[in-house]
């Protein structure tokens, strides 16, 4: 018997012809599937690939991109102040917005579950991930403004600071020029040059103070005898509408400066304290004899309180902070509480039975389960900060920009924005692309680790 009569009988077919199709096959499939993909290759290539070899390259030649030069771009970005303040700006982004948006992110997550409306406020948290950097920044930018009448965090700060403490009166006002009356101290107030005694009157003319600026309460100044034994004066505008009036004379038409602190001062002691009235008249009918000096302190005309200078060279850089912040602190929330809603609830049930609270229960076993996603979230948002420029860039005024510069916002000032030298902008490109590498390669390796 043969052996293709015995396949005949035996009822199997030749191998070879079978393998060779699904040999073809194979190819055929591989063929297809690299005709789809090539596409993305190619625009991968273009927009990926060229460009880092590129810089890579461009790197070693200098500004003109004509003479090789080495390492020396490398070494010329770690002797240049600017590139080191990047550097260090670049790290305390790296180490404070990760670990702030992943523990907000974390105590939201957990917050959000007993909240009823947990939808919507997810929605709302993440609706910021919606506004593009460059809109977030002009936001912020806007926000941050030293002007309490623009910037609203400014506002907020001058109410509570103003509720507490006060504000000046008169800031613009000042004793009038030529007079002998007052001498302006060194430490901003205003004393009479001649000595007073109980049974004077005494006028004090003040300029300065537009009419529009006066209190609503305001009247006309009216000047009054003293009688004996007490000290009286005015403290009034010594300027009268559309011209007119006597200098240093207390006109009808002219308006008293209610609300004035007025003190008497003997032996370099204040004795006595009064405030003006709506006519800024005030009185002093305790004193003993004796000679004193009456003082308008300083703080009658100190200048109001404008806030915090957001935008200083002090806290640039924790102000853009915190405008990251409040864009991907939704992202952080969303991401924790999907790997929250995962979690095995008859866990959490048998710590509540055992008599664990929920702080025990968030330490001990919410937190370690949910490590992963943590770490995840975490290391996604550090590549992010590495790159962040347009927060940096819009919100940073002119000043302070090289306060507040990162490693991306240097690289493109360096090349684009001023400095012209493309090949220590280069140089600071792949400084940047080897930061971010290890984190993107922990990233893919976990991804795997959790797909296996």
């Amino acid at each position: 018997m043969t052996t293709t009569t015995l396949a005949h009988e035996t009822g199997s077919a030749p191998t070879a012809p079978g393998a060779a199709l699904k040999r073809r096959a194979r190819r055929r499939g591989r063929t297809v599937a690299l005709l789809f993909v090539l596409p993305a290759l190619l625009l991968l290539g273009a927009l990926v690939v060229y460009p880092v070899l590129f810089s890579v390259g461009r790197s070693f030649f200098d500004a003109s991109g004509t003479r090789f030069v080495g390492g020396g771009n490398y070494a010329e970005m770690f002797r240049d102040p600017a590139t080191l303040k990047a550097i260090r700006n670049t790290t305390v982004w790296v180490v404070v917005a990760p670990a702030l948006l992943t523990g907000l992110g974390l105590i939201l997550a957990v917050l959000v579950e007993k909240v009823r409306w947990a939808t919507a406020f997810k929605l709302l948290m993440f609706m910021p991930m919606a506004v593009s950097f460059l809109a977030a920044g002009i936001v912020f930018r806007l926000a941050y403004d030293e002007d309490p009448h623009k910037g609203v965090l400014n506002a907020a700060v001058v109410s509570v600071h103003d509720a507490f403490q006060g504000t000046s009166p008169y800031p613009t006002a000042r004793g009038r020029e030529g007079r002998e009356l007052l001498t302006h101290g060194r430490d901003g107030s205003y004393r009479t040059s001649a000595r007073v005694s109980p049974g004077d009157t005494v006028a004090l003319p003040m300029v300065g103070v537009l009419p529009g600026d006066l209190p609503k309460n305001a009247s006309p100044a009216v000047g009054q005898n003293a009688t004996p034994g007490e000290l009286r004066g005015v403290v009034y505008l010594d300027f009268v509408p559309g011209g007119g009036g006597r200098q240093g004379k207390v006109d009808p038409r002219e308006s008293g400066l209610p609300g004035m602190k007025v003190e008497a001062v003997r032996d370099g002691k204040t004795v006595a304290a009064t405030t003006t009235a709506p006519d800024g008249s005030f009185r002093f009918g305790h004193l003993g004899s004796g000679a004193y000096t009456l003082k308008l302190p300083a703080s009658n005309f100190a200048q109001p309180y404008d806030g915090v200078s957001w935008l200083g060279p002090a806290l640039v850089t924790p102000a853009i902070i915190g405008a990251y912040l409040w864009i991907w602190t939704g992202f952080a929330m969303v991401l924790i509480g999907a790997g929250l809603s995962t979690l095995p609830r008859d866990v959490l049930e048998a710590a509540r039975m055992d008599g664990a609270n929920e702080w025990q229960i968030f330490r001990r076993i919410t937190v370690p389960l949910l490590a992963p996603v943590l770490t995840v979230v975490f290391v996604t948002l550090v590549i992010n900060v590495m790159k962040v420029f347009d927060l940096v860039y819009i919100i940073a005024p002119g000043p302070v920009q090289e306060d507040a510069t990162v490693l991306a916002t240097q690289m493109w000032l360096v090349s684009f924005g001023g400095g012209n030298n493309q090949g220590l902008g280069s140089a600071l490109g792949v400084l940047l692309l080897l930061l971010v590498v290890p984190a993107m390669v922990f990233n893919v390796r976990r991804f795997r680790r959790s797909q296996r």
